[in-house]
């Protein structure tokens, strides 16, 4: 009896022993409703803050010198001018410890199955860097391939580089153009143009990049028209291998390149999955791979934007653009807000969205470098957070996502900032800035320069909507407390853009989290693709064959 007693005792403790064990390694987190929680009714009961007040004289310097967030790469996101204080940021702490906001962050990079829509898991974060604890799905060890897909690229590109791999006459290919669409064109094109120009002054432009995305056969030609084919290496992204659009602009590369008396299959790379049609084909000089833990809108950091970056400025350059993105994804593991930029932009969001009434906001980079950022950003936060049902399917009784849009500055200001200087929607606004520009070329005129006239106009900006102007003559008042935040760096190079990236993208998730929505899946996109196969086989009637017929098809 005794000795049962002490065996039952052991394997007791031994029990009690391992479910610690699993609960460190693996923490249970609950998904609930927003309007369920008691910190998101706390803050709709808190005090509301008046930016024009809290913004203006002595007390507005203090909030810009105080209220700041150190990000990666040197970068600093500052949000003096949004409707928050300190009571406000506590409700804020509050809603991202009851809703379990970083233990839910731990669960993804950890390898949970956050997307509950197609059941996977979501990875984009593991290609930058190991968060956690080793991932293996189908059998393998997630990072370990990632690094291997790098790899294999970084290799490719320096022959290509080198002059080992060449076009059929041993001449060296100088243009490398990615045919994709989404997720495969938006965000790597966005990040190339955004380091073109520092590519160019510091030495490390290897090869111009062009990008095919439409189907619209215009937009293939125009950009065949723009380069050698003879010397141009064609990057092909398609993760299923069967995207109609990019499919139709492979066999539309691949007519050109034909018709100029070339082999197809000696200027074309595939970027896919191992399992698809695309993977070992003999069309193409090398394959790369991806995988369905990669989300198209999150896949910079993947193949998908490896190969032609790297082709760009070379492996190293993509390398310290991962280091950037792997120090940002860093910060946002920290429970304390106001020491985790990411999670604070996104309360702050779901704050102004849910409780404010901001139906909007507005990117607006004063870097011409980051041109296509904000319509990278259009994809990765409306295709992620545009859903009325959460992660279980069911209708949800609140708003979501918002319509995100923008432009560059200084030209913007000279667009659509009157409306939302003066128009009757409040916008929040993101602005990005840099001290520095990239080519480092500029004259003083009139006293300053360049840059500091672009800097001028955005700090003038920030203060102009936060405050606002009293005039008698109605059509010259401006009512001010229109609520921004910035990131400021010191110049935009491959670490910044890293960090950048990473800081929307963990936001994005944030935010998703917080409406307990699934951000991982796009059902929306898939409807109208459907009907236009349909429309393409001749099987319409009703209002589809009448718009087919008008247009022809």
């Amino acid at each position: 009896m005794l000795k049962n007693t002490i065996w039952i005792g052991i394997l007791t403790w031994i029990i009690v022993d391992l479910l610690i064990e699993l609960k460190e390694d693996k923490i249970m987190v609950s998904w609930k409703n927003l309007d369920t929680l008691d910190s998101f009714k706390t803050l709709e009961n808190a005090s509301k803050v008046t930016v024009k007040e809290v913004m203006a004289g002595e007390n507005g310097a203090n909030r810009v010198k105080n209220y700041n967030v150190a990000m990666a790469a040197g970068l600093n996101y500052n949000y003096a001018a949004k409707a928050v204080d300190d009571e406000i940021l506590a409700d804020l702490q509050a809603l991202a410890d009851e809703a379990e906001l970083t233990d839910k962050f731990a669960e993804l990079y950890n390898g949970a199955v956050i997307n509950t829509g197609e059941k996977r898991l979501v990875l984009h974060q593991l290609c930058r860097g190991q968060l956690g604890n080793d991932v293996v799905a189908d059998g393998i060890n997630k990072r370990d391939f990632y690094v291997t897909q790098q790899n294999n690229i970084a290799d490719f590109v320096n022959k290509v580089h080198n002059g080992e791999i060449t076009n059929a006459a041993g001449e060296k290919f100088t243009t490398a153009v990615q045919i994709g669409i989404g997720g495969s064109d938006l965000g790597p094109r966005a990040i190339y143009l955004a380091l073109e120009n520092w590519a160019r002054k510091t030495g490390n432009f290897k090869m111009e990049a062009k990008f095919i995305s439409n189907v619209d056969p215009d937009d293939a030609a125009a950009v065949l028209a723009s380069i050698d084919v003879a010397h141009s290496i064609f990057v092909l992204v398609s993760k299923s291998g069967t995207t109609l659009e990019t499919l139709t602009n492979e066999s539309f590369v691949k007519d050109a390149i034909t018709k100029a008396g070339l082999n197809p299959s000696n200027h074309m790379i595939a970027v896919t999955s191992e399992t698809s049609p695309l993977a070992k084909s003999s069309d193409y000089l090398a394959a790369f791979f991806m995988d369905d833990y990669i989300g198209g809108r999150f896949s910079s950091s993947s193949a998908v934007g490896g190969a032609i970056l790297s082709l760009a400025f070379g492996p190293k350059v993509f390398a310290d653009f991962l280091a950037g993105a792997a120090a940002e994804d860093k910060l946002a593991t920290n429970k304390d807000i106001k020491k985790n930029p990411a999670l604070l932009d996104a309360l702050i969001g779901v704050y102004e969205r849910n409780v404010l009434g901001m139906p909007a906001t507005a990117v607006l980079p004063y870097s011409q470098a980051l041109s296509r950022f904000p319509a990278h950003l259009q994809q990765a936060d409306m295709e992620s957070n545009g859903k009325s049902v959460n992660r279980f399917g069911e209708p949800i009784s609140y708003v979501t996502g918002p319509i995100i849009y923008g432009e560059p500055g200084t030209n913007g200001q000279h667009s659509f900032y009157q409306l939302l200087h003066q128009g009757t929607d409040i916008v929040p606004l993101q602005f990005i800035g840099f001290k520095k520009s990239q080519c480092g070329v500029d004259v003083d005129i009139q006293g300053s320069t360049s840059q500091q006239k672009l800097c001028a106009n955005v700090a003038a900006q920030i203060v102009a909507f936060a405050c606002g102007k009293d005039d008698e003559n109605n059509n010259k008042k401006f009512e001010g407390n229109r609520p921004s935040s910035i990131i400021i760096g010191e110049e935009l190079d491959p670490q910044s853009m890293g960090a950048i990236l990473s800081h929307f993208e963990n936001k994005i998730m944030f935010q998703g989290f917080i409406w307990n929505v699934n951000s991982f899946d796009q059902e929306g996109v898939q409807l109208g693709k459907v009907l236009a196969k349909k429309v393409l086989a001749h099987e319409t009637d009703g209002a589809l064959k009448v718009y087919s017929d008008l247009l022809g098809i």
